[in-house]
């Protein structure tokens, strides 16, 4: 028993980038109409908006500025050691649990200091550091 599908339609069309390109500036020239070249060209003006959308996005993402590099700031811990708690040279440091809000990050960037006291989040930390570094 044969069982072929029969459908009665056409198969996919396939669209050189040359041709999309052209009708993509085309259609993008002030006063043209999408749906009359579309048309002329024996395409659904669907299919040319999408090409119009797919060629915008592209363009915008190019024109986009790079990511800043990552910028390393150098960094001091200040934190005091008492003489008998110092760690003797052969033996590994041990943490100290911290209470949650303690401590201080002061961050120098140029001639700007920021000093951060207590539990902060690192979002926050991010923004005021992105801030001063457009600052500069």
């Amino acid at each position: 028993m044969d069982k072929r599908v029969i459908t009665d339609r056409a198969p996919r069309r396939r669209h050189s980038a040359a041709l999309k390109r052209e009708l993509v500036e085309r259609s993008l020239q002030p006063g043209a109409s999408v749906a009359a070249l579309a048309q002329e060209h024996g395409i659904n003006a669907n299919l040319l908006f999408n090409w119009r959308r797919l060629h915008l996005e592209r363009q915008a993402a190019a024109q986009l500025p790079a990511e800043p590099a990552t910028v390393l700031l150098p960094v001091t811990v200040d934190e005091p050691i008492a003489a008998s708690a110092a760690p003797h040279a052969c033996a590994p440091a041990i943490p100290t649990p911290r209470r949650a809000g303690t401590g201080v990050i002061e961050v120098e960037i140029g001639a700007a200091l920021v000093r951060l006291r207590g539990v902060v989040d690192e979002a926050s930390v991010r923004s005021v550091l992105q801030a001063l570094l457009e600052l500069r």
